[in-house]
């Protein structure tokens, strides 16, 4: 009897080893993403953690901190503009039961970039990680055709090439890029391996305006890459005060989440712009400046500029703004019979 019991136990513990380990299979179907065959809706934020007087500067010191804060808040979904190299950070997400969209950037100076080639590495290494949602090639590059000899074929066919190739090494993963607003005809005939679009809209509060313009160029899946607003108003408008205002920030949030979850038809979800307040982004990285620009960015609610160092649902000390209880009403609300 003692060694029957010996054997149930250490079959057990093979069984729960097994069931960890396997991976998690990422498919598209129609115009939704599945997640081991159940449709799966992005509940995310976007995350670059860089602390106080840092040089844009990614650390993960507050993760686990960070981690609980955003399961409280219900998010679902990470998404990261850069490639996250400590497996223990991966870990860490997974055991939150959250997935990473990870981000590759064109030139990196040959670490982990498409132009080097050596992106594929890292999703060699990674591709079978249980964190692991999708790849994401490049952040509005439709912006920089400078980057590209002033040709943005130059950048489409680059990131179709790269998907084809991480299609030809990964087969559990989709391929998305994160495209300023709507792609045109140029980038949807250009890449044909880009497997879900996700698309940074800053539409004032109305995102959802180009769920029908989606819908009428292309039935792949879309998603928000970015969307959102900041806590700062730099002139008073439509009854917010100037300065510091967190109420317009919540009231803003409130009416692009919920737009954007009634839309789930065509959209598949979205990663919130941001996490954290980013202090890196404009004049003296050790305190918090107004001010900032960002390319196409005047549909800011309600003032129409972007005060680049404001728009964390939490502060740089993790304090919580009013903004996130909303999206805790919010994402811990959506397709609630899933939470």
């Amino acid at each position: 009897m003692k060694n029957f019991l010996t054997f149930l136990v250490i079959a057990f513990v093979l069984l729960s080893c097994e069931s960890k380990s396997q991976n998690t299979t990422v498919t598209v179907k129609g115009r939704h993403i599945y997640v081991n065959d159940v449709q799966y809706i992005i509940k995310g934020i976007c995350y670059h953690p860089v602390p106080k007087g840092s040089g844009n500067q990614r650390d993960f010191g507050n993760l686990t901190q960070d981690l609980a804060l955003m399961k409280e808040a219900g998010i679902n979904t990470i998404r990261v503009y850069a490639p996250i190299e400590e497996k223990e950070v991966l870990d860490e997400i997974d055991e939150a039961g959250i997935k990473v969209i990870i981000g590759f950037g064109y030139n990196q100076g040959g670490k982990n970039d498409i132009v080097s080639g050596t992106f594929i590495d890292y999703i060699n290494t990674y591709k079978n990680h249980n964190a692991i949602l999708m790849w994401e090639l490049g952040n509005e590059y439709n912006y920089h055709p400078e980057w590209f000899d002033g040709q943005i074929k130059n950048w489409y066919k680059a990131m179709n090439d790269a998907a084809n190739l991480i299609h030809q090494n990964d087969k559990s993963h989709p391929v998305t890029t994160a495209h300023g607003d709507l792609p045109d005809t140029l980038a949807l005939t250009m890449s044909p391996n880009i497997d879900v679009w996700g698309m940074n809209v800053y539409r004032s509060v109305r995102p959802e305006t180009i769920f029908k313009e989606w819908k009428e160029v292309s039935d792949k899946p879309m998603y928000l890459s970015e969307t959102g607003a900041d806590s700062y108003m730099q002139v008073a408008n439509e009854g917010y005060e100037q300065g510091v205002n967190e109420k317009a920030q919540a009231d803003a949030t409130e009416i692009i989440l919920k737009a954007t979850f009634d839309g789930q038809d065509i959209c598949s979800g979205v990663t919130l712009f941001s996490f954290t307040d980013g202090w890196w982004k404009a004049g003296n990285n050790d305190v918090q400046d107004t001010g900032g620009t960002a390319p196409n960015s005047t549909g800011v609610p309600f003032d129409g500029s972007p005060n680049e160092e404001y728009w964390g649902i939490v502060d740089i000390d993790r304090n919580k703004k009013e903004v996130f209880s909303v999206v805790k009403k919010i994402y811990r609300n959506v397709n609630k019979q899933d939470n």
